[in-house]
């Protein structure tokens, strides 16, 4: 049993041992109030348990990547480990490897935002607005705490899932060893996932890949965090909830590597019956109502979209989107946008998320064999 499995052990038998002491009243009085931790069932402040852990060798923050107040929990906890523990460094999902020049820069000092998202290759690499990392990203520099790309990009992902280790030479694949199996039953949830993203009856060989990729992907970002701590620095990953829920994907594969000194951490927002987290984790962080905070979707365009000799070609226009109401049609070509030349899906993705609501984005099409300039208009914002 990993380090973290009996932590949550511990703490659960404790909260069991408690509860059978405690009238029903009290149970109600033990469901987190916002700013509050909730482990096993009691009810902890973050005093007492970041001191708890900052002794682990890695910790885990799950995050739902759109959601502000994920980020901003993030960045609360992030102070809080380090005030604990400085000798700490901070991983991160949303950068492969190739980015870490530009992370090193950036907290050298070397760099100011703008210049960091260029050479970082961040909108190409994450596709999510930077406001919401930004305010780790400062705290990292202004601590001078090692910021650690833990990604590899999704074509080496691809290679490594369709054609094999053997197939990829050793330098190119940043000392990531092959993953251990999925356990059945996040092998099960990935299979759900990929079920919901094809259409019709599904390919054997392609949910094969599919699961093989996503492997990869915890394999990475735990060899870059066992890696890192191993020299005994405190590593702290941010990642999406599903690679750590349930103590599957990242954690999973830090056992196989042989580190089982980490937590995973998750937040939560208790309803009024305090019904507990469906996910498994070390400890979760009660968030009161968040929502007037969050940040404004962006604008889409919501079209599948895939790379094309002379800029992005529309693959598919999702029904009564914005593309369908501006009669874009599948087949077209984007060459520009803005008057920006798109060569890349993520360079179109980054032009229409600053799109403001109730304006007008200029495109220039290639239809047919023809060029044709076209206005795009986006809904104004609701009242």
């Amino acid at each position: 049993m990993s380090r973290s499995r009996r932590f949550r052990a511990h703490l659960l038998g404790l909260a069991v041992a408690l509860s059978g002491a405690l009238p029903l009243a009290a149970h109600a009085a033990q469901c987190a109030a916002p700013g509050q931790w909730q482990v096993a069932g009691e009810t902890r402040a973050t005093n007492a348990l970041m001191a708890e852990l900052a002794k682990a060798d890695v910790v885990l923050l799950g995050e739902q990547h759109d959601r502000m107040d994920h980020h901003r929990w993030q960045l609360h906890t992030l102070a809080a480990l380090h005030a604990h523990r400085p000798n700490m460094a901070i991983g991160l999902e949303m950068l492969p490897r190739e980015a870490q020049p530009a992370l090193d820069a950036w907290v050298a000092g070397e760099l100011d935002e703008r210049e960091f998202l260029a050479q970082s290759e961040w909108r190409q690499a994450w596709g999510f607005n930077p406001e919401l990392y930004l305010p780790i990203l400062h705290f990292a520099r202004m601590q001078r705490l090692p910021l650690l790309a833990l990604n590899v990009t999704p074509a080496l992902r691809g290679r490594l899932a369709s054609d094999g280790w053997e197939a990829v030479p050793e330098q190119e694949r940043f000392g990531i060893t092959p993953p251990a199996p999925a356990p059945p039953v996040y092998r099960a949830a990935l299979e759900a996932v990929f079920a919901r993203h094809v259409e019709g009856d599904s390919d054997p060989a392609a949910l094969e890949r599919f699961i093989a990729a996503q492997l990869i992907w915890d394999r990475a970002m735990a060899t870059a965090l066992a890696d890192a701590a191993a020299n005994g620095t405190l590593v702290a990953g941010l990642m999406g909830h599903g690679h750590l829920a349930n103590g599957d994907g990242v954690p999973h594969q830090l056992d196989a590597l042989g580190l089982d000194n980490h937590r995973s951490l998750l937040t939560w927002s208790p309803g009024p019956d305090c019904t507990p987290p469906r996910a498994q984790a070390d400890a979760f962080y009660a968030l009161g109502d968040e929502a007037p905070f969050q940040l404004a979707p962006p604008a889409r365009l919501e079209v599948m979209i895939g790379k094309h000799p002379d800029g992005v070609r529309i693959q598919r226009i999702a029904p009564d989107s914005v593309a369908a109401s501006n009669d874009l049609a599948e087949g077209d070509v984007i060459l520009t946008a803005a008057g920006v030349p798109v060569a890349t899906p993520a360079d179109l993705t980054a032009v229409v998320a600053r799109q403001a609501p109730g304006t007008l984005l200029p495109l220039t099409l290639q239809r047919d064999g023809e060029r044709q300039e076209v206005q795009v208009r986006f809904p104004a914002a609701a009242p």
